[in-house]
This record gives C-alpha cells, structure tokens and sequence, in this order.
C-alpha cells in the first residue's frame, strides 16, 4: 500500500466576519494512520504550511478508518504583503477554501 503523500485532511472551515479563516476542523497524520478531528487555528495552519506539511481537502470515508476521499491541495499566496489561504489552483483577495463545507 502507498504511503498517501499529505499530512492532514481539512474536512470543515469556520470563517470569521471579515473573510478569513478562524479555524479548521482536520484530521492529521500520526505514523501510519491519522488523529481523530483536531481543531487548527489560521496562524498555525498558515506556518505548518510553510515548514513544507500538506494539506489537502477532504472527508473521511465512514467504516473506512485512515481512509479519506481527497479533493484539492491547500496553499498559502502572497496577495500584496498578505498571506492568503487557498484551494488548488486559486489565487484571491481573501481566504477560500472552495468545496470545504462551512461550520
């Protein structure tokens, strides 16, 4: 079996008034398998990001375990001396998580 090739699956986000992401609900990779639902402040998912970790969007399959359906990568751009939280291939103003379901 291949090792998957991401560190944690974001599978909720909460927004806070001014468009940015206050926090999001993930499950990270422990070993072989991965942690029950931590929630991740932006500051820190924004500086794991940085030190090379992956994230990738998704859900956990039930009755599966470790198992998860992956959707797009998570990345951090430069908007203007802005750092910015995106999905995929985006590029924005403010963060978008686009496909991850609102909390």
């Amino acid at each position: 079996m291949a090792r998957q090739k991401y560190d944690g699956v974001v599978e909720a986000v909460r927004y806070k008034p001014n468009g940015e992401v206050a926090w999001v609900r993930a499950y990270e990779r422990r070993g072989p398998t991965f942690s029950d639902v931590v929630l991740i402040d932006r500051e820190a998912l924004i500086e794991r990001l940085k030190r090379g970790q992956r994230f990738v969007t998704g859900r956990r399959l039930s009755y599966l375990a470790s198992t998860f359906e992956v959707f797009k990568p998570l990345r951090v751009v430069n908007n203007g001396g802005r750092e910015v939280l995106v999905t995929g291939d985006g590029v924005g103003e403010r963060d978008n998580l686009d496909g991850v379901p609102v909390v």
